[in-house]
């Protein structure tokens, strides 16, 4: 059988997803990147410093000219706009959440989009650890699970070059970038989102939230969710946590209770270092996957955009 062709892989933002994604690239066979743009001359001399050969190309434009593919990995505020020239373009969308900085604007993309070949980097939606958690979970009927996130500071130390906007309230925050990704796997696993209560603490005026709390439902099963700055010394401790038997802990660690007493994890569990490469190559099997129209397991513009409304209606609490 004949290998398949390889998709041409454009990224648009040259910070620390981009690059991720792009080293992600370099050795793997589905994808073969055809240039990336970023509108900081810095960004770019520093990506094509700390990866040579790659090419970069003048701007946005000539990057979806370019592409079969398209991975907008720039600041949230310019994800729409960089979507909606992709699509136009008739090419696939691959898009860093959140999809927008406002809901409406989201909710109107995604009416407009629905048919489009595009999805949005979950990455939990390719995760081992991901799979571990729901081939437990099978067969069975949870009854609570919990999301704990902690964090030394925010943004967290290797994200410091981005504390403009990280840290600023219009985008950023560890509610967007990080309590994201467990309501997604929430709703992955259990159902549609519907947040009952919430409250949000900004105590520093201009900067983003510093502890959150919240009551939601994933179909029908009851999640609670708690998160705070300066709550712990790990640059980024978290928790997915079912029934008080089954959960992922530090992004790629499954773990099980034995008798009820000892947590042990899945014996195929890696910390995240060593996870997020395998994850993303994953991920780039199914950009591929979907950009040539077939199956995929990515995250749909609907489940972007349903996470979307209940982080938006935390911070709004």
């Amino acid at each position: 059988m004949a290998a398949m062709a390889q998709i041409g892989l454009g990224v648009l933002g040259a910070g620390i997803m981009g690059e991720r994604l792009l080293r992600a690239a370099a050795d793997q066979d589905a994808v073969t990147v055809v240039g990336v743009w970023d509108p900081s001359e810095a960004a770019r001399d520093r990506l094509a410093a700390a990866m040579p050969g790659l090419p970069i190309l003048p701007g946005a434009a000539e990057i979806i000219a370019a592409s079969d593919c398209v991975y907008v990995a720039s600041p949230p505020a310019t994800h729409l706009p960089h979507a909606r020239a992709v699509l136009a373009a008739g090419k696939a969308l691959f898009c860093e959440k959140p999809l927008a900085v406002d809901v409406g604007a989201a909710e109107r993309f995604v009416a407009q989009a629905a048919s489009a070949r595009a999805a949005v980097n979950f990455p939990f939606a390719s995760a081992p650890a991901a799979a571990a958690l729901a081939a437990w979970l099978a067969g069975t009927k949870p009854r609570a699970a919990s999301i704990a996130v902690d964090f030394a500071t925010w943004p967290r130390g290797w994200q410091s070059a981005a504390a403009g906007w990280l840290d600023g309230r219009d985008q950023g925050g560890f509610t967007r970038e990080v309590v994201s990704h467990f309501l997604f796997l929430a709703q992955r696993l259990f159902g549609p989102l519907r947040l009952e209560t919430a409250a949000a603490d900004f105590p520093e005026p201009g900067r983003t939230e510093r502890r959150i709390a919240a009551q939601l439902c994933a179909g029908e099963v009851p999640v609670s969710l708690h998160g705070g700055v300066g709550t712990t010394e790990a640059d980024d401790s978290n928790s997915f946590t079912v029934d008080e038997m089954f959960r992922l802990r530090d992004w790629s660690i499954a773990e099980r209770k034995r008798g009820g007493v000892t947590w042990e994890p899945d014996p195929a569990a890696i910390p995240q270092d060593r996870a997020r490469p395998l994850v993303l190559h994953r991920q780039l099997a199914s950009v591929a996957a979907m950009t040539r129209g077939e199956p995929h397991g990515l995250a749909t513009l609907q489940e972007a955009l349903d996470v979307q409304r209940a982080v938006e209606a935390i911070l709004a609490s």
